[in-house]
C-alpha cells in the first residue's frame, strides 16, 4: 500500500480510502491510485482486511434449491449485484438440513449477512439467527426481525386478470402455485380480489407445484367453459399449452392463457406467452443494497416492493362469442 501511495502521489490514508471504496475521494485521484495499483500488480488482501475491520465483504444466500427458474435468476442477478459492491458470495442449499444448520455454516465461513430467497423464507421466519448475522429475506410477508425484499405478486397478478376481463372474458381460471409458497400466496390473493372487485365468479382454482409437467395435469382437468387462464408461473403455462394444443383447444382462439415471469423462453412459446413480467435484476440488487446497508447501518426493518409489468404476447386475444 506505501507503494501504491508512493507511485501516486497520495497518502496512504487514501490509497485506502480507495481499496475500501470510500466516498470520499475526488475522481482524479481515484484514478491515479488504480492506476498505481494496476501498474503494481497490487490486490486487496480479504484476509487482512477482515482482521482489520471484522468483515470479509463476503455475502451468504440460503435458498431450499437452484433447480426452478426464479432461484437460478435469483442467484444470478445476486452475484451480479454482489460482485459490483466488491463482495464475493456463498450459497447454502437446504437440502436435509434445517435452515439454522444452513446460517451455522454461513456464519462458520465468515460472511457478513445473507440473502434467503423464496420458499426458504418460510423456514427462516421461525428460525433462531446467530445475533451476528444480518439477514434480507426475498418474498415474504413483512417482518421485524429482518428486512424483506419483495415482488408486487398481488398487484402483478390483479392486472393480469383485469387485462383478461377487459378482452370481454366472463371469469378467470387459476393454475395456482403450491400452497405456503408466500408469491403463490400473494398471485392467488391478486387473482381472487380483481375477481371479487369486478363481480365475476371465482372458479375453484387448479393447483401445481411450478412444473410444466404440473401444469400439463391440471390443464388436463380445465373445466370445458374456461376460456382464460392465469397460470401462477410460465412453466405451468407451458404445460397448460400443451394440454390444450392435445385437446383440440386453440390459444388464444378458444382459451387465452396468461402467466407470470416472464422467463428468457417465454417469447418463443407457442403461441409466444403473454406473461407479467418480474424484475428479478432489480430484485436481486435490491436485496444486495439492503443487506449491505444493514451491515454497515442500524434502523428498523425496511421493506422494499418491486412492481411487476404485464407483457401481452400472442397467447391472449378476446373472448370468441
Amino acid at each position: 500500500m506505501a507503494d501504491v501511495a508512493a507511485r501516486a502521489g497520495v497518502s496512504g490514508q487514501t490509497v485506502s480510502r480507495v481499496v475500501n471504496g470510500s466516498p470520499r475521494v475526488d475522481p482524479a485521484t481515484r484514478s491515479r491510485v488504480t492506476a498505481a495499483m494496476d501498474a503494481l500488480g497490487y490486490r486487496p488482501h480479504r484476509a487482512a482486511r477482515a482482521l482489520r475491520t471484522g468483515r470479509t465483504q463476503t455475502l451468504g444466500l440460503v435458498a431450499t434449491t437452484l433447480a426452478t427458474t426464479g432461484n437460478s435468476r435469483m442467484l444470478q442477478a445476486v452475484a451480479d449485484a454482489a460482485t459490483d459492491r466488491g463482495y464475493s458470495l456463498v450459497v447454502a442449499t437446504l437440502g436435509g438440513e434445517t435452515i439454522e444448520t444452513a446460517f451455522e455454516r454461513l456464519r462458520d465461513q465468515g460472511v457478513d449477512g445473507a440473502i434467503v430467497l423464496n420458499e426458504a423464507t418460510a423456514s427462516a421466519r421461525d428460525a433462531a439467527v446467530p445475533d451476528d448475522l444480518r439477514l434480507v429475506v426475498v418474498d415474504a410477508p413483512v417482518a421485524d426481525r429482518f428486512d424483506v425484499v419483495q415482488t408486487a405478486h398481488a398487484e402483478g397478478a390483479a392486472e393480469a386478470v383485469r387485462y383478461l376481463l377487459g378482452l370481454g372474458h366472463r371469469t378467470v381460471h387459476h393454475l395456482a402455485g403450491p400452497t405456503g409458497s408466500f408469491s403463490a400466496d400473494e398471485r392467488e390473493r391478486g387473482w381472487r380480489e380483481a375477481l371479487a372487485a369486478a363481480g365475476a365468479q371465482t372458479p375453484e382454482p387448479l393447483r401445481g407445484d411450478w412444473s410444466a409437467a404440473s401444469g400439463h395435469a391440471r390443464g388436463v382437468e380445465l373445466p370445458a367453459e374456461a376460456t382464460a387462464v392465469f397460470a401462477a408461473n410460465d412453466q405451468m403455462a407451458l404445460g397448460l399449452l400443451r394440454a390444450l394444443a392435445e385437446s383440440g383447444r386453440p390459444v388464444p382462439e378458444e382459451v387465452s392463457v396468461v402467466g407470470f415471469d416472464d422467463v428468457m423462453d417465454a417469447a418463443d412459446y407457442r403461441p409466444p406467452l403473454t406473461t407479467v413480467r418480474q424484475d428479478f435484476d432489480t430484485l436481486g440488487a435490491c436485496a444486495v443494497e439492503v443487506l449491505v446497508s444493514r451491515i454497515e447501518t442500524t434502523g428498523p426493518p425496511r421493506l422494499v416492493s418491486i412492481s411487476a409489468e404485464l407483457v401481452v404476447r400472442a397467447s391472449s386475444g378476446p373472448v370468441s362469442h
